[in-house]
């Protein structure tokens, strides 16, 4: 009983936490469109620290808000199979190292 309360907590924090950073987030868009009907003239700045607004960056996208509304067909790609070539000529050393000539 008490590990599934537990989780259940911490189930509800992380809703709460991310309802909280919508609203967050929708003051920020507040803002921008204060900003738009004025053309970037005389703005009020933004009523919160910048502490606030990196906590809340954390929390952002811990669990998706919606799956993905249409499923790609998946396609299967041919297999294509390993081809080994032979080599068109022996390798060859491009320079053989030997000893200085002997001075005489």
């Amino acid at each position: 009983m008490n590990r599934t309360l537990r989780h259940l907590l911490v189930a509800a924090a992380l809703v709460f936490a991310q309802q909280a950073a919508q609203l967050h987030a929708l003051s920020h868009v507040q803002r921008d469109l204060a900003a738009a009907d004025r053309d970037g003239k005389c703005v009020p700045p933004i009523s919160h620290p910048a502490e606030q607004c990196i906590a809340y960056h954390a929390v952002d996208s811990a669990l998706p808000g919606l799956a993905i509304a249409v499923d790609p067909s998946r396609i299967a790609l041919p297999a294509v199979a390993p081809v080994d070539l032979p080599l068109p000529f022996s390798p060859r050393i491009g320079f053989d190292s030997r000893a200085p000539p002997v001075l005489s």
